[in-house]
């Protein structure tokens, strides 16, 4: 586990209870699994994007050119 022994661990744990305090950690330790399974989420989903792309609405010269029966191509 990253080359961390039982001893460092446990430093770790003790420096951590008397920086946050006992009522604090495990409001820590929730917000740290939350992230790590959100990041695990993340990660295996696929990497695909949507690109197909949506209907456009038509600009209003369109909308005359149609009701007059000229083409958009077809106008001056």
């Amino acid at each position: 586990m990253f080359g961390l022994g039982m001893q460092e661990i446990l430093l770790i744990l003790v420096i951590g209870l008397l920086v946050f305090g006992a009522n604090k950690l495990p409001e820590i330790g929730g917000g740290l699994g939350r992230a790590i399974r959100n990041f695990r989420r993340a990660s295996s989903e696929p990497d695909e994007i949507d690109i197909t792309p949506k209907d456009r609405k038509a600009s209003p010269a369109d909308d005359a050119a149609a009701r007059d029966g000229v083409s958009a191509d077809k106008r001056p």
